[in-house]
């Protein structure tokens, strides 16, 4: 059977195909750079979105966040999968658990997907972590602080952002160990609790620990949001004077502790500025520029690089207490 063309039912065709194929937005060509953080919604990881785009638009690169709701690490892997499928270009993450994350990484690396992390320097199966501190030194840095406000004597708790975090409690680890060495008369009345990037958690914990420890004298506390709930339950049990806080934390989230002196000191790095540096190295992997000691890394200046443990370091810290936290929260982290 011969069919004759309809040039009414060809243009309708062709104006319902127009509907579809719209132009695509330009940076739908761009390389695609997806970062996985530890979890969405909370200042430090916001901040830290703001860089990703910044950069993204000063690379030209297709460059975005997504995290999971909590921070699980089972959700986390289930994100990285989700990329991996969809072929990104370059994977970035910030770790939950480094090594529930290694199988995935290997998918990666399978089909040709570099993986960069952040906050993981012990990490398996990525391609380079960058990190902005020295881990010992920030770990030892805090437990320095905690022993000023302590008189160097007295019961202490800590927090970590999870258990399986590797740079929480790597910093934890220093920091337990430097007490040990440096300062005899002070005690860690338990373990760690894993819990600190949840505000409501690590205060519910502070809570236990004053009542369990009436003598305990300071909470060291790592992850981005529990410092603020150890020192909502430090004041509302009335031990401002008591119980010396400090921890990580988002100078805009925290401010209003630190002003009224129950988070004694904190000590930061930039969230933008990390979210700026983990762009600037997928743009390095996929254009395959050499990564060498003392290069001078986009953004942050001169770097030290150590090859076998595919870690890049760019020192970059700042203090947070009542004299700058103003400044810092203004400039949104």
């Amino acid at each position: 059977m011969h069919l004759t063309a309809n040039p009414q039912t060809g243009a309708l065709a062709a104006l319902f195909l127009s509907c579809f194929l719209v132009t695509p937005d330009v940076r739908a060509e761009e390389p695609e750079v997806a970062v996985v953080v530890k979890i969405a919604g909370i200042p430090w990881f916001s901040a830290m979105e703001k860089g990703i785009k910044e950069a993204g638009k000063e690379t030209g690169l297709n460059a975005y966040m997504v995290g999971p709701t909590t921070a699980d690490p089972a959700q986390q892997v289930r994100l990285v999968e989700d990329l991996v499928a969809k072929k990104v270009r370059v994977i970035a993450v910030v770790p939950n658990d480094a090594k529930a994350l290694e199988p995935v990484f290997k998918r990666a690396e399978s089909v040709g997907i570099p993986v960069v992390t952040h906050e993981s320097p012990d990490q398996q199966g990525n391609t380079w972590d960058i990190e902005m501190i020295d881990n010992q030194q920030f770990g030892e840095l805090y437990m320095q602080s905690l022993a000023k406000y302590m008189g160097e004597e007295g019961e202490y708790m800590v927090v970590v952002g999870g258990l399986t975090v590797p740079l929480h409690n790597a910093w934890a680890d220093y920091a337990i160990a430097y007490q040990k060495e440096h300062y005899p008369k002070m005690h860690l009345v338990a373990d760690r609790f894993g819990v600190g990037e949840s505000l409501d958690e690590t205060k519910r914990i502070t809570n236990n620990m004053i009542l369990a420890h009436p003598n305990l004298k300071g909470a060291l506390i790592y992850g981005s949001s529990g410092v603020v709930g150890a020192a909502q339950a430090v004041k509302e049990a009335g031990k401002k004077d008591q119980i010396a806080v400090i921890g990580t934390c988002s100078p805009s989230q925290a401010r209003k502790y630190i002003m009224e002196g129950i988070i004694r000191e904190s000590y930061i790095w930039s969230p933008v500025e990390a979210g700026k540096a983990i762009v600037h190295l997928a743009k390095l992997v996929i254009d395959g520029t050499p990564i060498t000691e003392g290069m001078d890394f986009p953004g942050l200046g001169k770097a030290t690089v150590d090859p076998q443990k595919r870690v890049i370091r760019a020192i970059k810290l700042q203090a947070i207490n009542k004299d700058t936290v103003a400044e810092l929260a203004t400039l949104g982290l």
